[in-house]
């Protein structure tokens, strides 16, 4: 019985795709449910586009969502595999030399065309069924420029074929190449592997995902810029065009592995929800422990960390808040930016005017003061001044209570401000702002 083995093969052009992540995360769960192996091969034989960044990019990006290979192997170091085949396939007359149109420079070319046998070709996916496709209307196609320089899909199916993959799982956009490559298998005695063609991912505009046109959400690239965790993008990814049949949504690359099944994936394009996304990460995101955040956080902390008074214990006291108003990382510069992080380390500056009333905030003084230090939590803090707000007008004691703590208007509750920051800086704002 033979080993399953799966590849994802892409070309270090650009950036990792989304949709290219996402045939990556399912030829790797395909590889692992069936005890089998799972190749990253990297299709380097573009030598103007292909660039030694892009593939650090791209097999970085794939590590940091856990798909990591059991063999890696470059495309442009197997040439000699690919012209043992094209030569034999010119002694055996199924390819030959062909002269294509005068050029410009008044050269006549040579290239190395397929002669095609001009046979319907059938073939079963796990995904779409039977599909025969009539190969006439291909004509007799181009393999290579000349036997130093085979093209991309001959390339690709020696390597399939010398590698043993079994699997290819690949996006729907492939499958009008299928057909050729089969006609290509076949002449080189090559056994067909067994095929799966995932349905593309859709911007919400129902469009192709571009990562010209989407760059937001197209490229897994920016996921990670933006402070997204590995473990939502690949639970959210997983989804688009499958789901386990249950209500269950939060699944992990392990439960992935246990649960998936190729043969339940659609065959219609999945939109792609950012929204959606977010909700995915804001999850994994309550589900670390305070330590665990501020550790994945680090990158995003940087200018909150120069604050005068900045402390990693502090810091740590308001992760509650930051669960609450934050989807990914990135977000917490933006809240540095806005002016929405400082008050929990350093006491605001604003105008006077924006109090519009100190006459309570002596009284606001006397009752909190009564409270002791090792119980000046948000609850206690609220119980202790609410029947005054209730009786003076809430407005009245709690928005110049809440400019006093964070110096603006919009903030969370100053009850729990206050719990954040302890008594003693509390009682001193609040009488900073009497003192105004």
């Amino acid at each position: 019985m033979s080993i399953t083995i799966t590849r994802f093969a892409p070309s270090p052009t650009g950036t990792l795709h989304t949709g290219g992540a996402r045939t990556a995360l399912i030829d790797f769960i395909y590889a692992k449910q069936n005890n089998g192996k799972y190749i990253l091969r990297i299709d380097d034989t573009d030598k103007v586009r292909s660039t030694k960044e892009y593939e650090a990019e791209i097999i970085a990006d794939l590590h940091w969502l856990g798909i990591i290979e059991d063999d890696r192997y470059y495309q442009s170091e197997r040439l000699d595999r690919h012209q043992f085949y094209l030569k034999k396939l010119l002694d055996e007359d199924k390819i030959y030399l062909s002269k294509e149109e005068v050029t410009e420079e008044g050269q006549s070319p040579e290239v190395i065309r397929f002669r095609n046998p001009n046979k319907v070709v059938t073939f079963q996916d796990a995904i779409r069924g039977e599909v025969s496709v009539d190969t006439t209307d291909l004509g007799d196609f181009i393999v290579a420029k000349d036997i130093d320089t085979p093209l991309y899909h001959f390339a690709s199916i020696v390597d399939d074929f010398e590698l043993g993959i079994t699997e290819v799982i690949r996006a729907e956009e492939h499958l009008s190449n299928t057909p050729r490559q089969i006609l290509m298998w076949e002449a080189i005695g090559a056994p067909l592997p067994n095929f799966a063609h995932l349905p593309l991912i859709l911007a919400p505009d129902r469009t192709k995902l571009s990562k010209r046109k989407h760059a937001d959400i197209a490229a897994i690239g920016e996921f990670r810029k933006k402070g997204y965790l590995p473990e939502a993008i690949v639970n959210y990814i997983a989804f688009l065009g499958w789901n386990p049949g249950t209500d269950e949504e939060m699944l992990s690359l392990n439960d992935l592995i246990s649960q998936f099944d190729i043969k339940k994936v659609q065959k219609g394009g999945a939109i792609f929800n950012q929204e959606k996304m977010n909700w995915y990460n804001r999850e994994y995101l309550r589900k670390l422990s305070p330590e665990e955040f501020l550790n994945k956080a680090e990158p995003f902390l940087s200018e909150v960390k120069k604050l005068p008074h900045y402390s990693d214990e502090q810091m740590r006291k308001i992760v509650p808040i930051l669960l609450e108003r934050i989807y990914v990382f990135g977000e917490i510069e933006t809240m540095y930016e806005a002016g929405d992080i400082q008050y929990f380390f350093e006491t605001p500056v604003y105008q006077k005017d924006l109090l519009k009333s100190q006459e309570f905030l002596a009284e606001t003084i006397k009752l909190l003061e009564a409270i002791p230090e090792n119980n000046f939590t948000a609850e206690t803090v609220k119980q202790a001044i609410w029947d005054f707000a209730t009786d003076k007008g809430r407005g009245t004691i709690l928005g110049p209570m809440r400019i006093a703590l964070s110096g603006k208007e919009k903030s969370p509750d100053p009850f729990t401000i206050a719990e954040m920051i302890g008594k003693t800086e509390t009682l001193n704002r609040l009488t900073h702002a009497q003192n105004l």
